[in-house]
C-alpha cells in the first residue's frame, strides 16, 4: 500500500474548483503547517486578529462568540472545510468569535500572509476562493432562513441535514445555543424522533 503526501488531500479539495499547476502545489506545500490540537483547546481567541485558516483533515472545531457571560454558537466546522474568524482574517482586525477544537483535530494551517501571496501570484487562487465561498455563502442564507422563518423542530430537522455527518457529534448544550432555542425544547423535539 502506497502512503500518499499529507498534503495530497488538501490538493484534492483544491482540484474540486480549479486546476493546481505543479508551480502551485509546490508554493502550497511550502506555505501550509499541519497542526494537531487536542480537545478543548481554543485556537483563536476574540481579543486577538485571525491571523490563520484552518483545513480540518480530520476533528471537529466550533465558532463561537460570549454574550452576556454565555457562549453563542455560530457554526461548526468539521473535515474537509475551513474555518477561521472571517471578518477578523479578512480585515485583519478584532472581531467578537472565538474558535474551539470539540475533538481532538488535525489540520493545515495558512497564514493570511501566505494566502495574501498564493492570491497575488496565482489567479486561480481567487477564482478558487470565489467558487468555495459561494458554499458557505449558500449556506448562510440557509441558516438565515431557518433562524428566521422556521419552528423549533423545524430548525433542528434543518440542523441534522445540514450537519448530517457530524451532528451526533456534538454536545446537546452546543446543539441548542446554535438553533437558538432552550435546551429543554431540543430534548423534547429529539425524544419525539
Amino acid at each position: 500500500m502506497s502512503k500518499t503526501a499529507p498534503t495530497d488531500e488538501l490538493f484534492l479539495h483544491f482540484e474540486k474548483y480549479i486546476p493546481l499547476s505543479n508551480t502551485l502545489k509546490k508554493e502550497l506545500a511550502d506555505r501550509i503547517v499541519f497542526k494537531s490540537f487536542k480537545k478543548g483547546e481554543i485556537i483563536h481567541d476574540a481579543n486577538t486578529i485571525c491571523t490563520k485558516s484552518y483545513f480540518i483533515q480530520n476533528g471537529l472545531m466550533r465558532t463561537y462568540f460570549i454574550k452576556d457571560g454565555k457562549e453563542i454558537t455560530e457554526y461548526f466546522s468539521a473535515e474537509n472545510e475551513w474555518v477561521n474568524s472571517p471578518r477578523s482574517f479578512m480585515q485583519q482586525q478584532l472581531d467578537i468569535y472565538y474558535i474551539d477544537t470539540l475533538e481532538p483535530t488535525d489540520c493545515f494551517c495558512l497564514n493570511v500572509k501566505d494566502l495574501v501571496f498564493l492570491f497575488d501570484n496565482f489567479p486561480e487562487m481567487e477564482r478558487y476562493a470565489r467558487l468555495s465561498m459561494g458554499t458557505v455563502f449558500g449556506h448562510y442564507m440557509d441558516r438565515i432562513t431557518s433562524m428566521r422563518f422556521t419552528t423549533a423542530k423545524e430548525k433542528y430537522n434543518h440542523f441534522c441535514e445540514t450537519y448530517s455527518a457530524i451532528y451526533h457529534r456534538v454536545p446537546l448544550g452546543m446543539v441548542s445555543s446554535y438553533l437558538g432555542i432552550a435546551q429543554e425544547t431540543l430534548s423534547r423535539i429529539r425524544a419525539e424522533k
